[in-house]
């Protein structure tokens, strides 16, 4: 199991061994005031796209003292998924519904350095781009780790959900993970930490097939 925001050294062993390239938020990026979200391309709305995140996230990674990126494709995850132990075939059967994880982790020198502007930015991007904000606001409190905040939004073609995207928020970090596959709630919920995905209360996590 991954602790929160950071990969486990499983993970970073099964990248030294496979070559994954990293792939790192861009810290060059010039500042925006305004924040203002993407325009969600034609044809997108349905796919969670791994390479793309909110603008906004850039922008913060700019002020970020520490900052990590890593994306786990789906040979990454069938490696991953074979070193955990028997007991976990929840995980390891939601895990094999995933094509990939992509996870962003930012840290900040000091609490409530985190520029709100910049959060509700990247919480109206997913909004512009049609995702169903399933969970929001939902306090959680993980061993060893501050409380945070957790926003989950489903990409939904039809009734079928084909990813999610994670932030979790705490005074000083902000973590956000976005899933691609043939997913459903009950696999995500089993997903929480474990590849880079926060923990987060899921009571209002909602099958989107349930009337």
């Amino acid at each position: 199991m991954l602790r929160q925001g950071a990969p486990s050294l499983l993970i970073l062993g099964l990248f030294s061994s496979l070559s994954l390239a990293q792939a790192p938020v861009n810290p060059s990026a010039q500042p925006d005031p305004g924040y203002a979200p993407a325009v969600p391309p034609p044809g997108g709305l349905s796919t969670a796209i791994l390479e793309w995140t909110p603008p906004a996230l850039a922008q913060l990674s700019a002020q970020a003292l520490a900052k990590e990126s890593f994306t786990l494709d789906r040979t990454i995850l069938a490696a991953a998924v074979g070193l955990l132990p028997d007991q976990d075939d929840d995980v390891k059967q939601a895990a094999s519904k995933l094509d990939g994880v992509s996870v962003h982790v930012l840290r900040f020198a000091s609490p409530n350095q985190i520029d709100p502007a910049a959060v509700a930015s990247i919480r109206d991007a997913y909004h512009l781009r049609g995702w169903k904000h399933v969970v929001s606001g939902a306090n959680t409190k993980i061993s060893g780790h501050d409380s945070g905040i957790a926003d989950v939004w489903l990409v939904l073609d039809g009734t079928n959900m084909r990813g999610a995207a994670v932030l979790f928020e705490t005074p000083k970090s902000l973590t956000l993970a976005t899933m691609s596959g043939n997913l459903s709630p009950v696999d995500l919920l089993h997903l929480r930490g474990h590849f880079g995905i926060p923990r987060f209360e899921g009571d209002r996590l909602r099958d989107p097939k349930a009337k």
